[in-house]
């Protein structure tokens, strides 16, 4: 078949281009051969016809699928084209969104914090260099809202809220190389609505690194003056002047332990021998007049617990033993008052324990943390209840289960407050007082061992 339209191909040129009458002699016999060539192959191309068909349709199949495959290949390819496209469009428009961050930008609070707020105490129990108290707002169910700030207090520092300036104060203790070292103690004076630090006084290396206490750091004299508790284990309070900041003195109180504010510019302080200690504090600061009570509670059989709440002038200890003990310290020295019981009818078994287990609120209700099946060496144990009482009438008034026992306790203020207990599970809960009712849990904001609450002052 090559052959034949080679022949046909070359008889064309040589008709195009001309010949003369010897080649037209030439040509016309050739032209002979070719027809009885031509009539050959046409019989070869019948007898081969149908394979030839089915070589052409199979060749066709074949290409046809791989053109599919090709075409499926190239679609594929652009459609990848397109996504990626799409990607590259969709993370340029993200791209376009971001701003760049402002730094150096501080948020700052109110300098009067709401009602219903708290301070967390985390004494970082188990890396106590990274103590902090948290801002948060007892009040809130968005989790990202609700923490509002925090700040440092190393090795398990104590804590006091001014209600008179914007200010929050830590005692902490620092080691110049960190776990080790020359140690130094500090008063420290934090701005609330910055929670920075504004101020500190160096302080006698001395005080006291028990756990958590109300009373290890108080304010006296409408706030004009700071009392840090020391222990070494000789026992002293040590002075700060809050209006200069400044350490103005040091007085021993041995055989006693902690300050409880009295009017003016003293303090009382709980002595091991079933006394009281009162301290007033002239205007010069040397001069320091001391009284002791006569011995009116019982240490041997039911010492007072050092978690006393101040209503009024009237400070209330709650006993190992389920009764309450009133001091008045509105004079110049502790008068003790008569002791009343905590416990009713069926309450028998009931004590009071945990690790801060009182509070009081504005209207001057007292809360206790209580437990049932008490007995000598359950004054840490958890409370499943919190017992409200009205001191005044010396009686209970309330009784709020919880939802977990607790081992600590806060109120916040205001007429309608809110109760927070650290957990067995050491994560915050949240309580409605007027109705007992449980409001949420407060978790996962930074706090490993939350051992005391304050509500914000």
């Amino acid at each position: 078949m090559q052959k034949l339209i080679y022949i046909v191909g070359v008889l064309a040129l040589i008709t195009l281009f001309g010949c003369s009458d010897d080649s037209r002699e030439t040509i016309s016999d050739a032209s002979d051969t070719v027809q009885r060539v031509a009539e050959v192959v046409s019989e070869e191309v019948s007898a081969n016809n149908s394979s030839v068909a089915e070589e052409a349709t199979e060749s066709v199949e074949n290409s046809g699928a791989e053109a599919v495959e090709e075409v499926a290949a190239a679609d594929m390819e652009n459609s990848g084209t397109e996504a990626v496209k799409e990607v590259a469009a969709a993370d340029k428009g993200s791209k376009a969104e971001l701003k760049p961050e402002q730094i150096g930008v501080v948020e700052t609070l109110p300098e009067q914090y709401p009602a219903e707020w708290i301070l967390i105490q985390d004494a970082a129990f188990f890396h106590m260099l990274d103590g902090r108290l948290l801002v948060v707002d007892a009040s809130s169910d968005d989790s990202a809202r609700r923490y509002k700030g925090m700040f440092n207090s190393s090795i398990i520092g104590q804590f006091a809220q001014s209600t008179t300036r914007p200010e929050l104060y830590s005692v902490d203790t620092y080691l110049s190389r960190g776990t080790r070292g020359e140690r130094t103690d500090v008063f420290t004076i934090y701005d609330k609505r910055t929670l920075a630090p504004v101020g500190e006084v160096v302080l006698p290396a001395k005080r006291s690194s028990n756990m958590p206490t109300i009373y290890n750091l108080q304010l006296v004299d409408d706030e004009k003056l700071a009392l840090v508790y020391n222990f070494t284990p000789a026992a002293s309070v040590s002075i700060v002047d809050l209006d200069s900041r400044t350490f103005l003195g040091e007085v021993p109180i041995p055989g006693c332990a902690l300050a409880y504010p009295m009017a003016g510019r003293g303090f009382s302080t709980v002595c091991g021998d079933g006394t009281i200690q009162t301290v007033n504090i002239g205007a010069n600061s040397d001069d320091i007049v001391s009284n002791r009570t006569d011995a009116f509670f019982d240490y041997e059989n039911d010492p007072l617990m050092e978690k006393a709440v101040q209503i009024g002038s009237m400070t209330y200890f709650p006993t190992f033993k389920g009764n309450i003990q009133p001091v008045d310290m509105s004079g110049d020295i502790a008068v003790p008052g008569e002791a009343w019981s905590m416990l009713g009818d069926g309450d028998e078994g009931w004590l009071p324990g945990g690790l801060q287990s009182t509070g009081v609120d504005d209207a001057g209700r007292m809360y206790v943390l209580m437990h049932p099946e008490g007995a000598e060496g359950t004054h840490k144990n958890p409370g499943s209840e919190v017992w409200v009482y009205d001191v005044e009438n010396q009686q209970r008034v309330d009784r709020i289960k919880l939802k977990l026992p607790a081992i600590s306790m806060g109120i916040t203020r205001g007429e309608d407050p809110l109760m927070v207990t650290t957990n067995i599970n050491l994560v915050i809960d949240v309580y409605k007082v007027k109705s007992g009712e449980y409001l949420r849990t407060i978790a996962d904001i930074g706090a490993e061992t939350p051992f005391m609450l304050h509500g914000a002052r």
